[in-house]
């Protein structure tokens, strides 16, 4: 990656890569201080994965026209400095023996509002830092931070919690971000465009963004689509590997790192992939890879099952990175975190609607016909890419300014 993250770029890869890590270890850690430390209840543990995920929903699109309208570097720092001390309070209050489950309940919302905050302002950032030629690269080394963090940081989190206890495991987390706050305060923002009027402001102009853009459109509706679906099978596969085939423990987990070692890899490959077969194409392409996991699950064959994991990392990011490249070109530069937000919503939104739907569906068909089901739906997301004009979208248009009127024509 040494060919793009260089310059203020750098920076920002940086603080990525540290707050991206630090959060996987919390993902895992911070449930496992309600189990282990609070002998937390199923309710209460169904109320603090609801909880990590609300603040995308409930605010996410107030964040685009917060970060459109503020400092992007200060947005990064403040929310660092922040979750610093609402994940710091965690292993404090366990200290002093004072730790309860509604604590958990706040950091857990909290932090998520700031994470969406860091994440949208981040991405609104990578368009100001590069050159053009180099928006696709940028946005692969991005992508490399969330599947490096996703694929080793429950590793690192299981050993920090056997070493430490899961509450001051939470410090590590609470830590990289003191890391990512000095990269972060470090950045040369560039000046931004004149903000045009107040009005802009509003928290529809992100969708009337996407739903005016002849490529944004389809490209929406399709990851939405794809999101849903693929998060009916997620919450599945490792109760139906355990339960439905009766693999190991240890399977499980080689399964999951093909995924998270295919992922890495792909976020070297997309970049040439995109310039190969066109970026609309590559996108395509990443859904379709990802929808066969499905597929490959439903025929138990343990070589399919390592094949279909290994594909579905790598087509994430082969869909991952065109997409975002293709949101932050084609959106006004100053509407970009607007668009950012309400496309997270949308995808998000999904996937909570197909996780939700996946346990109803299991249980009145089946685990097995649900993976069938969560793959035509994957599919379904191609077929919509396919039909629009998004398959013959080759390469970003060299002229900045005919971005816009090339997409909507």
């Amino acid at each position: 990656m040494a060919w793009v993250v260089r310059g203020e770029f750098r920076k920002l890869w940086l603080g990525q890569l540290v707050s991206a890590s630090g959060s996987a270890i919390t993902t895992v850690a911070l449930p496992l201080v309600a189990v282990v430390t609070l002998q937390a209840s199923p309710v209460e543990m169904g109320a603090l994965a609801a909880l990590t995920i609300a603040p995308h929903l409930v605010f996410g699109l107030l964040a685009g026209v917060w970060v459109d309208r503020w400092s992007l570097r200060r947005v990064l720092i403040w929310t660092d400095i922040g979750r610093l001390v609402l994940l710091g309070s965690v292993p404090v209050a366990a200290a002093l023996d004072s730790l309860r489950i509604e604590q958990l309940y706040v950091v857990a919302v909290l932090a998520g509002v700031l994470t969406l905050l860091f994440d949208t302002a981040s991405q609104t950032l990578i368009p100001a830092l590069v050159p053009r030629e180099d928006l696709m690269r940028a946005n692969s080394a991005a992508l490399l931070n969330l599947n490096l963090a996703s694929t080793v940081g429950p590793s690192m989190a299981g050993f920090l919690v056997q070493v430490l206890s899961a509450p001051f495991a939470i410090l590590v987390d609470a830590a990289s971000y003191v890391v990512s706050a000095m990269a972060s305060y470090l950045i040369r923002e560039p000046a931004r465009a004149p903000v045009p009027a107040r009005s802009e402001f509003r928290l529809s102009a992100g969708l009337r963004v996407i739903l005016g853009d002849r490529v944004l459109t389809p490209l929406s509706i399709s990851a939405a689509v794809a999101a849903t679906a693929g998060a009916m099978q997620g919450p599945l596969i490792v109760l139906y590997l355990l339960r439905g085939l009766h693999r190991s423990a240890t399977f499980v987990g080689v399964t999951l790192t093909a995924f998270g070692v295919a992922a890495v890899l792909g976020t070297f490959v997309a970049p040439a992939w995109c310039r190969r077969v066109g970026i609309g194409r590559a996108y395509v392409s990443g859904v379709f890879l990802a929808s066969l996991t499905g597929a490959a699950l439903f025929t138990g064959l343990t070589s399919l099952i390592l094949l279909g994991q290994a594909l579905a990392g790598l087509g994430m990011s082969l869909f991952g990175i065109p997409q975002r490249t293709l949101r932050q070109y084609l959106a006004p530069p100053h509407l970009i975190g607007q668009v950012t937000a309400t496309w997270r919503t949308l995808v998000i939104g999904g996937q909570a609607l197909g996780a939700a739907a996946s346990g109803l569906l299991a249980t009145a068909i089946g685990i097995r016909p649900t993976l069938l089901v969560a793959t035509a739906g994957m599919l379904l997301g191609v077929l919509i890419a396919l039909l629009s004009p998004l398959r013959s979208f080759h390469t970003l248009p060299a002229d900045p300014s005919s971005r816009r009127s090339m997409a909507r024509d």
